[in-house]
Protein backbone atom coordinates (compact mmCIF):
# COMPACT_ATOMS: atom_id res chain seq x y z
CA UNK A 1 0.00 0.00 0.00
CA UNK A 2 1.12 3.34 -0.44
CA UNK A 3 2.33 5.51 2.34
CA UNK A 4 -0.93 8.11 2.44
CA UNK A 5 -3.07 5.42 2.39
CA UNK A 6 -1.53 3.74 4.93
CA UNK A 7 -1.84 6.51 7.28
CA UNK A 8 -5.68 7.29 5.88
CA UNK A 9 -7.17 3.70 6.58
CA UNK A 10 -5.71 2.35 9.43
CA UNK A 11 -8.84 2.56 11.74
CA UNK A 12 -9.30 1.54 15.35
CA UNK A 13 -10.18 -2.00 14.89
CA UNK A 14 -12.13 -4.06 17.41
CA UNK A 15 -13.86 -6.42 16.07
CA UNK A 16 -12.08 -9.19 14.18
CA UNK A 17 -12.14 -12.48 12.28
CA UNK A 18 -11.50 -16.16 13.55
CA UNK A 19 -7.78 -15.74 11.13
CA UNK A 20 -5.14 -16.29 13.01
CA UNK A 21 -1.97 -13.78 12.78
CA UNK A 22 1.00 -16.36 12.17
CA UNK A 23 4.02 -15.78 13.75
CA UNK A 24 6.15 -15.06 10.60
CA UNK A 25 3.59 -12.13 9.68
CA UNK A 26 3.85 -10.79 13.28
CA UNK A 27 7.13 -10.98 13.45
CA UNK A 28 7.23 -9.36 9.76
CA UNK A 29 4.71 -6.31 11.68
CA UNK A 30 7.42 -5.59 14.50
CA UNK A 31 10.88 -6.17 12.39
CA UNK A 32 9.25 -2.97 10.31
CA UNK A 33 7.62 -0.94 13.22
CA UNK A 34 11.13 -1.11 15.40
CA UNK A 35 12.36 1.01 12.99
CA UNK A 36 10.60 3.85 15.13
CA UNK A 37 11.87 6.79 16.84
CA UNK A 38 12.88 6.81 20.59
CA UNK A 39 14.18 9.78 23.01
CA UNK A 40 18.00 9.28 22.37
CA UNK A 41 17.62 6.46 20.61
CA UNK A 42 17.37 4.20 23.45
CA UNK A 43 15.08 1.66 22.57
CA UNK A 44 13.56 1.19 26.12
CA UNK A 45 10.02 -0.48 24.92
CA UNK A 46 9.42 -4.13 25.33
CA UNK A 47 6.49 -6.15 23.67
CA UNK A 48 4.98 -9.02 25.22
CA UNK A 49 3.28 -11.39 22.87
CA UNK A 50 0.33 -13.07 24.82
CA UNK A 51 -1.73 -15.68 23.47
CA UNK A 52 -2.76 -18.11 25.83
CA UNK A 53 -6.62 -17.63 26.54
CA UNK A 54 -5.92 -17.53 30.70
CA UNK A 55 -3.49 -14.67 30.10
CA UNK A 56 -6.33 -12.86 28.53
CA UNK A 57 -8.98 -13.42 30.41
CA UNK A 58 -7.36 -12.04 33.70
CA UNK A 59 -6.28 -8.71 31.33
CA UNK A 60 -10.09 -8.61 30.67
CA UNK A 61 -10.35 -8.85 34.48
CA UNK A 62 -8.17 -5.68 35.17
CA UNK A 63 -9.52 -4.13 32.15
CA UNK A 64 -12.70 -3.78 33.61
CA UNK A 65 -12.16 -1.06 36.76
CA UNK A 66 -10.89 1.46 34.42
CA UNK A 67 -13.62 0.57 31.93
CA UNK A 68 -16.32 0.47 34.50
CA UNK A 69 -15.32 4.33 35.69
CA UNK A 70 -14.69 5.67 31.95
CA UNK A 71 -18.43 4.10 30.83
CA UNK A 72 -20.03 5.96 34.11
CA UNK A 73 -18.45 8.97 33.23
CA UNK A 74 -19.17 9.10 29.43
CA UNK A 75 -23.01 8.07 30.33
CA UNK A 76 -23.19 10.99 33.09
CA UNK A 77 -21.91 13.65 30.41
CA UNK A 78 -18.07 13.91 31.65
CA UNK A 79 -15.05 13.39 29.82
CA UNK A 80 -13.79 10.25 31.50
CA UNK A 81 -10.47 9.82 33.69
CA UNK A 82 -10.04 13.82 33.08
CA UNK A 83 -6.74 15.51 34.80
CA UNK A 84 -8.30 18.59 34.63
CA UNK A 85 -12.06 18.22 35.86
CA UNK A 86 -12.50 15.68 37.97
CA UNK A 87 -15.35 13.13 37.91
CA UNK A 88 -18.37 14.28 40.38
CA UNK A 89 -19.49 10.94 40.76
CA UNK A 90 -19.71 8.76 43.86
CA UNK A 91 -17.58 5.29 43.94
CA UNK A 92 -20.94 3.84 44.61
CA UNK A 93 -22.54 5.42 41.11
CA UNK A 94 -19.36 3.88 39.56
CA UNK A 95 -19.65 0.74 40.93
CA UNK A 96 -23.11 0.44 39.72
CA UNK A 97 -22.16 0.78 35.92
CA UNK A 98 -22.63 -1.91 33.85
CA UNK A 99 -18.94 -2.39 31.38
CA UNK A 100 -20.26 -2.71 27.61
CA UNK A 101 -18.69 -5.98 25.88
CA UNK A 102 -16.40 -3.64 23.13
CA UNK A 103 -13.93 -2.92 26.30
CA UNK A 104 -13.14 -6.31 27.06
CA UNK A 105 -14.64 -8.77 23.84
CA UNK A 106 -11.23 -7.20 21.70
CA UNK A 107 -9.10 -9.11 24.11
CA UNK A 108 -10.38 -12.24 23.84
CA UNK A 109 -11.16 -12.59 20.03
CA UNK A 110 -8.29 -11.03 18.86
CA UNK A 111 -5.24 -13.39 17.54
CA UNK A 112 -3.09 -11.93 19.80
CA UNK A 113 -2.85 -9.41 22.28
CA UNK A 114 0.25 -6.90 22.62
CA UNK A 115 0.92 -5.56 26.15
CA UNK A 116 3.79 -2.69 24.79
CA UNK A 117 6.20 -1.56 28.15
CA UNK A 118 8.73 1.17 28.53
CA UNK A 119 11.94 1.38 30.37
CA UNK A 120 11.37 4.39 32.83
CA UNK A 121 14.87 4.43 33.51
CA UNK A 122 15.84 4.95 29.82
CA UNK A 123 13.37 8.03 29.21
CA UNK A 124 13.97 11.70 29.65
CA UNK A 125 10.44 12.42 31.48
CA UNK A 126 11.46 16.80 30.49
CA UNK A 127 8.06 17.44 31.74
CA UNK A 128 8.55 15.38 35.10
CA UNK A 129 8.70 18.70 36.82
CA UNK A 130 5.50 21.03 35.46
CA UNK A 131 2.21 21.23 37.88
CA UNK A 132 0.41 18.67 35.65
CA UNK A 133 0.05 14.84 34.15
CA UNK A 134 3.37 14.26 32.40
CA UNK A 135 3.61 13.09 28.88
CA UNK A 136 6.76 13.84 27.34
CA UNK A 137 7.81 10.01 28.14
CA UNK A 138 5.30 8.73 25.49
CA UNK A 139 7.41 9.92 23.11
CA UNK A 140 9.74 7.02 23.60
CA UNK A 141 7.45 4.63 22.71
CA UNK A 142 3.79 5.76 21.34
CA UNK A 143 5.72 5.98 17.47
CA UNK A 144 6.73 2.32 18.19
CA UNK A 145 2.63 2.00 18.63
CA UNK A 146 1.53 3.64 15.83
CA UNK A 147 4.43 1.81 13.76
CA UNK A 148 3.07 -1.47 14.26
CA UNK A 149 -0.81 -0.64 14.21
CA UNK A 150 0.64 1.14 10.01
CA UNK A 151 2.66 -2.41 9.69
CA UNK A 152 -0.48 -4.14 10.67
CA UNK A 153 -2.70 -2.09 8.12
CA UNK A 154 -0.20 -3.11 5.39
CA UNK A 155 -0.06 -6.69 5.86
CA UNK A 156 -3.86 -7.05 6.03
CA UNK A 157 -4.66 -6.98 10.04
CA UNK A 158 -5.58 -4.27 12.13
CA UNK A 159 -5.14 -3.59 16.35
CA UNK A 160 -6.43 -0.70 18.32
CA UNK A 161 -4.40 1.28 21.62
CA UNK A 162 -6.30 0.54 24.64
CA UNK A 163 -5.11 1.70 27.98
CA UNK A 164 -7.78 0.57 30.24
CA UNK A 165 -6.08 -1.77 31.94
CA UNK A 166 -3.32 0.49 32.97
CA UNK A 167 -4.95 1.59 35.66
CA UNK A 168 -4.58 -1.48 36.98
CA UNK A 169 -0.50 -1.45 36.48
CA UNK A 170 0.82 -3.48 39.63
CA UNK A 171 -1.76 -6.43 39.25
CA UNK A 172 -0.39 -6.11 35.39
CA UNK A 173 3.22 -6.29 36.65
CA UNK A 174 2.49 -9.32 38.49
CA UNK A 175 0.54 -10.76 36.19
CA UNK A 176 2.98 -10.59 33.39
CA UNK A 177 6.32 -10.71 35.35
CA UNK A 178 7.02 -7.15 34.34
CA UNK A 179 10.11 -5.31 36.41
CA UNK A 180 8.78 -2.26 38.45
CA UNK A 181 11.17 0.34 36.67
CA UNK A 182 8.44 -0.51 33.12
CA UNK A 183 5.71 1.53 33.05
CA UNK A 184 3.04 -0.13 30.95
CA UNK A 185 2.05 2.22 27.91
CA UNK A 186 -0.92 -0.23 26.18
CA UNK A 187 -2.22 -2.80 25.87
CA UNK A 188 -2.71 -3.79 21.97
CA UNK A 189 -5.50 -6.59 20.36
CA UNK A 190 -4.50 -7.40 16.88
CA UNK A 191 -6.16 -9.61 14.23
CA UNK A 192 -8.00 -9.75 11.28
CA UNK A 193 -10.81 -7.27 10.72
CA UNK A 194 -14.20 -7.68 10.22
CA UNK A 195 -14.41 -5.15 8.02
CA UNK A 196 -11.80 -2.59 6.78
CA UNK A 197 -12.98 1.09 6.83
CA UNK A 198 -11.67 3.28 4.31
CA UNK A 199 -12.81 6.70 5.40
CA UNK A 200 -12.13 7.59 8.42
CA UNK A 201 -13.59 10.88 10.01
CA UNK A 202 -10.68 13.60 11.77
CA UNK A 203 -11.06 17.08 11.95
CA UNK A 204 -9.67 19.31 9.30
CA UNK A 205 -5.86 20.92 8.97
CA UNK A 206 -7.71 24.52 9.16
CA UNK A 207 -8.89 23.07 12.70
CA UNK A 208 -5.47 21.62 13.89
CA UNK A 209 -3.09 24.23 12.71
CA UNK A 210 -2.85 27.48 14.09
CA UNK A 211 -0.41 30.04 12.55
CA UNK A 212 2.44 31.73 15.04
CA UNK A 213 0.57 31.91 17.97
CA UNK A 214 -2.71 29.91 19.90
CA UNK A 215 -4.98 33.22 17.95
CA UNK A 216 -3.08 33.02 15.18
CA UNK A 217 -5.48 32.02 11.68
CA UNK A 218 -5.91 28.27 10.59
CA UNK A 219 -3.60 27.24 8.13
CA UNK A 220 -5.53 26.92 4.97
Amino acid sequence: MELYDVMRTTAAVREFTDDPLPDEVLRTILDNARFAPSGGNRQGSAILVIRDRSTREALVGLTVPGARRYTAQVLAGEIPWNPVRPTSLTEEQIAATEVPDRFTEPLLRAAVVLVVCVDLSAVAAIDQDLDRIGLISGASVYPLVWNILLAARNEGFGGTITTMAVAEEPAIRALLGIPDQYAVACVVPMGKPVRQLTKLTRAGVEDLARLENWTGGPLS
